[in-house]
């Protein structure tokens, strides 16, 4: 008995989750169907409901690019660290054979 009330629990909370996201999904092309519909019908439509769509959209996407950034940001900055320790190991060692007769190709 208990087993089959955690199952039904489990398939519960899944099945529930599962609703949300398709929910979320749907009330963006709902929206978008709607106003294609009501353009080819020949009516006027508001755009400022789909402009609201779109600045959440674009909120949403920023929020995921922060997060993106914030894993990476890491990486990001040692490769630039690293890039500025090579220009200014050349620079230092252009300068050191400046006034010698050694050539180098990163020097001339």
């Amino acid at each position: 008995m208990k087993k089959m009330i955690l199952i039904l629990a489990v398939m519960w909370l899944g099945l529930s989750a599962f609703a949300k996201s398709v929910q979320a999904n749907d009330n963006t092309e709902a929206l978008v169907a709607h106003i294609i519909t009501q353009k080819i019908q020949g009516n006027n439509v508001d755009t400022s409901v789909l402009e609201a769509e779109m600045s959440k959209l674009a909120y949403q996407f920023s929020l995921e690019m922060v997060d993106v950034l914030e894993k990476h940001l890491p990486n990001i900055l040692e490769s630039i660290a690293q890039d500025i320790r090579m220009k200014s190991d050349s620079a230092y060692k252009c300068s050191l054979l400046k006034d010698t007769k050694i050539t180098d190709k990163e020097c001339s």
